[in-house]
């Protein structure tokens, strides 16, 4: 049987050949995806700038080393701070942290919300009932205010802290939305079948309804990384980042404080702000391009 609907066709008699088949126009699509190709290759920019420059740079980044305010230079490549602090060493450590705790909250946020919207979609009951009402209410929490509020009375504040919270307060609207989709896979035949065959629930969900929303989890997992970097920057940027490294948030924060705009020092400033919209900005990108290669409406031919 030949389908273009990824469910049908990785369910199909012939498991064989079905996934194959749909993987390989996926990869065909992707390839040929201007949007995805853009996004994918800006956000690999700047991983590889977060992973290899910290080795590259000799100089480290809250030390004094050298004088203060100097410009862009073949010596100090983003020149320095009003403190004589090497920007470049500041921006390649940001960059590490920005996307640390992109994947550390991100990562966890989705793992809460997939466990949670499988286990109600699947369940349904009330067990459904209960976990929609714990989500429910994490919902309804203003997330900002209770981040505020717990960053301001922890004395050390870390990257894997912020992470953390983040991760906790982030994830009800996959949960809502996983569920959804479960809700509609748990009365597919396959499903039946393996329920009938004496398959356990976890391994029904991990091996039957999770693989046939593959696509869309990895699309979930993009949109809460990018608004995982959002709310730390957002965080960094108004004095409750982590006290014991460097952010790009927090890049801007000290550039605001010590007025290196009024000083003209938009290699400060310009950096920092400029990497934040292009990462995030590029993970929007490469979502929407995602989804015109998962949709065979939205692709371009």
């Amino acid at each position: 049987m030949t389908t273009t609907d990824p469910i049908t066709a990785i369910t199909a008699p012939d498991p064989g050949t079905a996934p194959i088949s749909v993987r390989r126009e996926a990869l065909y699509f992707a390839v040929r995806n201007g949007k995805l190709l853009v996004g994918v290759t800006i956000v690999t920019i700047f991983l590889l700038i977060g992973i290899i420059g910290p080795f590259l740079v000799d100089r480290p980044p809250m030390e004094y080393v050298g004088l203060p305010m100097l410009p862009p230079s073949t010596e100090y490549w983003l020149g320095t701070t009003t403190f004589g602090q090497d920007v470049l060493a500041q921006f390649v450590y940001g960059v590490r942290s920005t996307f640390e705790v992109g994947l550390l909250a991100g990562g966890l946020s989705a793992l809460i919300g997939m466990v949670i919207g499988f286990v109600a979609g699947y369940r349904g009951g009330l067990v459904d009932e209960v976990l929609n009402m714990i989500t429910n209410v994490v919902l309804v929490i203003p997330t900002l205010a209770v981040l505020l509020i717990i960053n301001a009375y922890l004395g050390i504040r870390s990257v894997g802290m912020q992470a953390l919270f983040i991760g906790l307060t982030s994830w009800p609207w996959v949960a809502r939305a996983i569920r959804a989709q479960t809700f509609s896979l748990r009365s597919r035949d396959f499903v039946d079948l393996a329920r009938l065959s004496g398959v356990g629930t976890s391994r029904i969900i991990l091996r039957e309804i999770a693989p046939n929303m593959s696509s869309y989890l990895f699309m979930t997992f993009i949109l809460l990384f990018g608004s995982s970097i959002l709310i730390a920057s957002s965080l960094d940027f108004i004095g409750l980042g982590p006290t014991d490294g460097v952010s790009l948030g927090l890049m801007l924060n000290h550039s605001n404080q010590w007025s290196a705009l009024h000083l003209g020092l938009w290699w400060w400033f310009i950096p920092p702000g400029a990497a934040i919209t292009a990462i995030v900005g590029a993970l929007y990108v490469a979502n929407v391009g995602l989804d015109e290669v998962f949709n065979p409406k939205l692709r371009e031919l």
